[in-house]
């Protein structure tokens, strides 16, 4: 069996190996469903890892692939160009947050942001300005490179290599009531005029715990860094492409910010790929007859053809009609799971943003990453036949865009199930 063969070879990403040694070995996905080699199929709650927008093995993204492969698989991104690429980036640009008209093609999300860090500070430098601080905001998550875990909090995922990050300020996350408190400790920061760029997770911190604050907060930050000519870093990795309601969390914004990365939905969650993009203003800076001035970073598989095909394909999807009332149908159940548990002492703060849903199980203990219950909430819902990644003691839905209201209504009750049970 694919478990057995697996023990034997692999080693998995954020597990700890010995607590979790077998894997399910999964052999077909279809829709919002992952079928594993004794033919169970589970429901994809979470979009394995936030990327799949509109479901497995898409008839539409595969045919699209299937006809890009027999014309350019691959081609080297420096002084050469492909159609793909390009016809991505005209694409997106326009629907961008903000004045973005470039875009640089990278592997995944931790490198989107790893771009965006070095151009903060080399745009600073090429300008002639030493701007070297950079501020995010605690309990942020941006990645597991250096460079992104450097402007991540510091935490379990961070600990051994501490000493190798370097320094970032962080100000308190705008929870309802304090927001007033980053706000200060943001303009404090800003006023020593050293600040090379302020990095945030628009509306939702994914891997703190799904922790959610208002678009008015969000606005007021990137207004102050705007007034002290602060470059502002949206990481939209996670929360673009309708994933908090609107096609991108920053685009109720007046303020717009001056980079933007993109990746997990980037390509409905078929091939990884990044995308840092900026306004000319930042291009521009690199812009120069001096060879030093560029931007020496790049990736053997940078823009490569097959994987902006699934980004091309990716958007036709998310941009028909359909996906915009998929995503406000899916809003709308959770709104309404949410006043159906609204006096269920074992639930708390259930909170929404667009199609995600997350709530806080009482287990006795802090709420916390490392919550000892997370094994027993896990092995809960895959018994039911649902995928479900708990942050420690904290749920959360994330759905495939295709998802009906009756697997919906499936996940829903098991959720009131296990608060009868834990």
């Amino acid at each position: 069996m694919l478990r057995d063969r697996d023990k034997e070879v692999i080693w998995h990403p954020y597990t700890p190996m010995k607590l979790r040694p077998e894997s399910i070995g999964i052999v077909k996905g279809e829709g919002v469903y992952l079928e594993d080699e004794q033919g169970n199929r589970y429901i994809d709650a979470i979009s394995s890892w936030w990327v799949n927008l509109h479901g497995h093995s898409h008839p539409y993204i595969a045919s699209k692939l299937s006809e890009q492969l027999t014309i350019l698989e691959h081609c080297i991104f420096a002084g050469f160009t492909h159609e793909p690429a390009v016809m991505l980036a005209e694409r997106l640009l326009p629907l961008l947050p903000g004045e973005m008209k470039k875009i640089f093609y990278s592997d995944n999300g931790s490198t989107a942001v790893e771009v965006a860090i070095k151009m903060a500070l080399q745009y600073w430098s090429n300008k002639g300005q030493r701007k070297q601080k950079l501020v995010a905001i605690e309990g942020a998550y941006h990645g597991d490179t250096f460079g992104a875990m450097s402007v991540s909090e510091r935490s379990i995922f961070t600990e051994p290599f501490n000493e190798k990050l370097f320094d970032v300020s962080f100000i308190p996350f705008p929870e309802t009531g304090r927001e007033d408190e980053g706000l200060r400790a943001l303009e404090a920061l800003l006023n020593e005029n050293n600040v090379a760029a302020f990095i945030a997770e628009p509306l939702v911190q994914g891997t703190a715990g799904m922790r959610m604050y208002n678009p008015e907060t969000l606005e007021a930050f990137f207004r102050l860094c705007k007034q002290y000519d602060t470059l502002i870093i949206a990481d939209e990795v996670m929360t673009g492409f309708g994933r908090t309601g609107a096609l991108f969390a920053c685009n109720g914004l007046e303020t717009g910010p001056d980079m933007v990365c993109l990746s997990k939905g980037l390509t409905g969650g078929t091939l990884p790929m990044g995308i840092t993009a900026t306004t000319q203003e930042m291009y521009d800076a690199f812009y120069d007859d001096d060879i030093l001035k560029t931007l020496y970073h790049g990736h053997s598989y940078t823009a490569n053809p097959i994987a902006c095909t699934a980004g091309l394909a990716s958007l036709d999807l998310t941009l028909d009609e359909t996906c915009e009332a998929n995503r406000k149908r899916i809003e709308a159940r959770h709104r309404e799971f949410a006043a159906s548990v609204k006096g269920n002492n074992k639930l708390k703060n259930v909170r929404i943003q667009g199609t995600i849903l997350a709530m806080d199980i009482e287990t006795g203990a802090a709420t916390s990453y490392t919550n000892t219950q997370r094994d027993i909430i896990y092995k809960f819902f895959i018994d039911r036949k649902i995928l479900l990644r708990p942050l420690g003691n904290i749920i959360y839905l994330m759905p495939p865009y295709c998802i009906s209201d009756a697997e919906l209504e499936y996940i829903y009750s098991a959720i009131k199930e296990l608060t009868d049970k834990i």
